[in-house]
This record gives structure tokens, sequence and C-alpha cells, in this order.
């Protein structure tokens, strides 16, 4: 027993070097994932006179927000209105997955349930083999009639066979077959199994499929461009999008008319790029450490057994 703590010590600690080279390493990793963020945040803050004439800097030359200013006065209901949809997409969306999730991989997880492999092949072969985007844009318009309502925006990611293979191997490394097996012989049921039993152990797995879906959801724009007509159900990415398009349409064709020419100096091209930028991630980014112990968790789980 002791010589088992022993080299349990020895595998886990580390001489003071090797522990600054790895902090060091871990530092300039986060810089790089933060370090772009930043910059683009300072582009959308600075004018855009101040731009042409300094460049870029991660610190503004000249504070300005009238790349912000711009896209809401421009669009002020239309972003609003499209913030409103990406947020009920992204709840409803990510709640539909999530239970679907779960449901789907709890089942296959189980040794008892005669189908299990049937099921872990079908799901492996959606992974591997698409029907393509014609195929897909039949069934939803022609089949399932659901062109220009707010299901095509959640219907087509309601079930990810990747987050399937994941919450299946959490639930066969965090549930065991003699906790399932204890409820069985006192007479509990198998929703009230899941329900009970099975969901308050899965909490870290279940937190980090969900995290994935809204994602999915919140960056989602093609599913609006395929199916979505009307401009009230026109979802937040999807939008700014076109606005960006428009700006940069605008930018390049600016010579082809002295009016357009004119009108062009009122636009700020680059900040209100950016700006949408920052409008479109910054929610989401603002929500992911709230998630991250749960993670974490949800991902190294059954990577250590013990």
């Amino acid at each position: 027993m002791r010589k088992k703590t022993v080299s349990k010590v020895e595998i886990r600690s580390f001489n003071k070097p090797i522990n600054v080279f790895f902090n060091f390493l871990i530092a300039i990793f986060a810089l790089s994932c933060i370090l772009p963020f930043l910059f683009v945040v300072a582009i959308s803050l600075t004018n855009e006179t101040a731009l042409a004439t300094y460049g870029y800097s991660f610190w503004p030359k000249e504070f300005s927000f009238f790349g912000y200013t711009y896209l809401f006065d421009q669009m002020n209901q239309k972003i609003f209105q499209a913030l409103f949809v990406t947020v009920v997409v992204t709840v409803v969306g990510t709640l539909i997955n999530s239970t679907a999730t779960s449901l789907y991989a709890y089942v296959i997880s189980r040794s008892n349930f005669p189908f299990r492999r049937f099921f872990t092949v079908f799901c492996l072969i959606t992974m591997l083999f698409s029907p393509g985007m014609v195929a897909n844009y039949i069934v939803m318009t022609n089949l399932l009639q659901l062109k220009d309502t707010i299901w095509a925006l959640i219907l087509p990611m309601a079930v990810s066979p990747f987050n399937i293979i994941v919450m299946r191997t959490f639930f066969k490394r965090s549930v065991s077959d003699s906790i399932i097996e204890s409820a069985r012989i006192d007479g509990a049921s198998e929703l009230r199994i899941f329900l009970q039993i099975v969901l308050p152990l899965a909490v870290p797995g279940i937190a980090t499929i969900s995290l994935f879906a809204a994602l999915g959801y919140w960056n989602d724009w093609f599913n609006a461009l395929l199916y979505i007509q009307k401009d009230s159900l026109v979802p937040l990415q999807y939008l700014l999008m076109k606005i960006q398009n428009n700006i940069q349409y605008l930018t390049q064709n600016a010579g082809a008319s002295s009016q357009l020419a004119g009108g062009m100096a009122s636009i700020p091209g680059e900040s209100a790029r950016m700006a949408i930028v920052v409008i479109s991630t910054l929610p989401i980014a603002i929500s992911y450490p709230f998630f991250q112990k749960y993670f974490v968790k949800g991902l190294t789980i059954g990577g250590v057994k013990e």
C-alpha cells in the first residue's frame, strides 16, 4: 500500500523548472486565444479616419463608438428582433438537443438494452455519411413544410451524433450498473431511474453537450439562408452577415458614382465589421465561464479510472 502511494506522488509531482515551463506554455496559449478578440474590440472602438491614417493597433489612437451607433441607428429594431429570435432558438434548441441526446445516449450505454449495437452503429453512420444539402432541403420544405417557421432553425440541429457518443461514454463511466440494478430491485421505473438517479450524476456531461449545442445554435446562419425569407424570423448571425455584405458591397462600389462615394464617408467600414464580430461573439463568451467547471469535468470524465 505504501509503495502505491509513493509511485502516485512521483507521477503527480514535478520540479520547479518543469512547472515554470508548462505554465509559460499555457500562458502563451491563453494569450493566443484572448489577444485576437481584444484586437477586434480595439478596432471596433477606433475612429475610421484614425484606422486609415495610423493603421491597426491594440490601443485605439482615437476612440469612437460610431461603428456601434451606426449599426443600432440603421438597424435598431431589426437587430433587437433578430437577437430575440436567436435567443429563443438557442434556448429551445439547446433544451431539445440536450434532452434527445441524453435519452438516446443513456439507452445505448446500458448493457441490458438488446438493440444498443444497432442504434450505436446507426448513430456512427450519420457521422460518417451525410445525405447532402439538396436532400435536407427537400425534407425540410416539401416533406415537413417547415419553411419560414422557427422550427426550421431548431430541428436541423436537434440531435448531434457527436454529442451522443460523448454522453454515451459519460454514462458508461459515471453511472454504474449496480446503481441501476439496485433501483430496479426497489421497484423504480426506468423513467424514475433516469430522472432521479442518472440525471443528477450526469450534470457535467449534460452541461458539456448543452454548451456545444448552444454554440451551434448561436452561430448558425446557414439554416436561415436556406429556409427563412420572413424578416421577422431572421436570426442575429444572418442579419449581421447581411449587414457586413452590404457594407462590403458599398465599399467596393463607392467609385461608381459621386453620390455613392459621398455617402460612403458616413459609413464606418472596418469598425462596423469588427463591431459586428463583437456583438455576435460577446454574449456567448460571457456565458462560457459559467459552464467552464462542468465543461472540463465533462470532457475529462473517464480519463482516469479510480
